[in-house]
């Protein structure tokens, strides 16, 4: 199968031929057809997050068919839609596991990052951590709900149920996690680069209130705010804008440091807090709950090939929504399981 593969940190990803993996006992096969990319897929490229497995096969947002099934494996049949996640696979015996927080668990696996994901045609998933797509989502739409929506959804949850929002940064995760807020009757506040004006007319296209640059003040005290942005400076700024009692939330897996700030920000019971992984639960709940809020996802497809080029395009930050990789113009008939 071709594959886009990282070999190095800090190189580009390789177009690859590479075995095609057969599935395990309680795994299943995806003929991939579309992976979204993420912006960890991005830390893990550029060496921030320092320990993959190498070489490895990037891209933890999937979606795609049921190609083959191994032995013993449950809750999906070949030809069944999957979207597989970040979380891959968690022991179920740790604390962590058995005090239902498997997010946390000491010995976690990750989908493109210590097992290779969907930047290729085929992917292996254990089928316990992998979900059913809402039927109303094409292939390249339900893409990003696979981490930007399921991780923006936890982020949401972590936020509590105050009802003015902010969100810095209005990248993939941020764009679908709005259009959650909105449905619940929140009131939004969106922060983007200073001076895009692009991002915020964006923002504002969705439903947002006001939205501004990060070094702006929302025109309302919020009740909290989510950092899906990897800018450790955002945290004072965010502690500033909220009020009493106000929570901030780290959305990322990698953030940059946060500066030293004056403790009467943090005073009054602010809360700051970050979010790790997933759990299944959260999935379940939100790929039931987004169509009920007609969340759509805003998206700009590349063939695999021009990976690399979805990444620049990421870092740069010249997305409006999420980059995903299609794989349909690559397939061959011959690497088509039987």
């Amino acid at each position: 199968m071709r594959a886009m593969v990282l070999e190095q940190q800090r190189r580009p990803l390789r177009e690859r031929e590479i075995a095609r993996p057969e599935p395990g006992g309680g795994e299943i096969l995806i003929r991939v057809s579309a992976c979204a990319v993420c912006r960890t897929d991005l830390h893990i490229v550029d060496g921030d997050l320092k320990s993959p497995k190498l070489p490895l096969v990037p891209g933890h947002e999937i979606i795609g068919t049921v190609a083959a099934i191994g032995p013993d494996t449950k809750h999906f049949s070949k030809g069944d839609r999957a979207g597989v996640p970040w979380l891959s696979w968690t022991c179920g015996a740790c604390d962590f596991c058995r005090g239902g927080r498997e997010n946390l668990c000491d010995n976690a696996q990750f989908t493109g990052y210590t097992r290779d994901g969907g930047f290729a045609e085929y992917a292996l998933a254990d089928a316990r951590y992998a979900f059913p797509v809402p039927g109303s989502y094409s292939d390249v739409e339900a893409a990003p709900l696979m981490c930007a929506g399921l991780i923006g959804y936890r982020s949401l949850r972590a936020a509590g149920e105050g009802a003015r929002l902010g969100l810095y940064g209005f990248g993939a995760a941020a764009h679908i996690i709005a259009q959650i807020a909105l449905h619940q009757g929140r009131k939004l506040f969106a922060f983007t680069k200073p001076g895009d004006e692009k991002g915020q007319a964006f923002a504002r296209a969705l439903g947002a209130t006001w939205a501004g640059g990060s070094d702006e003040a929302p025109p309302e005290t919020l009740d909290a705010a989510i950092i899906f942005a990897p800018v450790g400076a955002l945290v004072p700024a965010a502690l500033r804008a909220v009020g009493k009692g106000g929570t901030v939330v780290c959305a990322g897996i990698h953030m940059s440091d946060i500066p030293a700030f004056a403790y009467d920000i943090l005073w009054e019971e602010r809360v700051i807090r970050s979010v790790a992984n997933l759990t299944r639960r959260d999935g379940e709940e939100f790929l039931n709950l987004a169509p009920k809020a007609r969340v759509r996802t805003t998206t700009k497809t590349y063939p695999l090939a021009r990976a690399n080029e979805a990444l620049d395009d990421l870092r740069a930050g010249r997305l409006e929504g999420a980059a995903v990789l299609t794989m349909a113009s690559t397939w061959a008939g011959d690497r088509v399981p039987a």
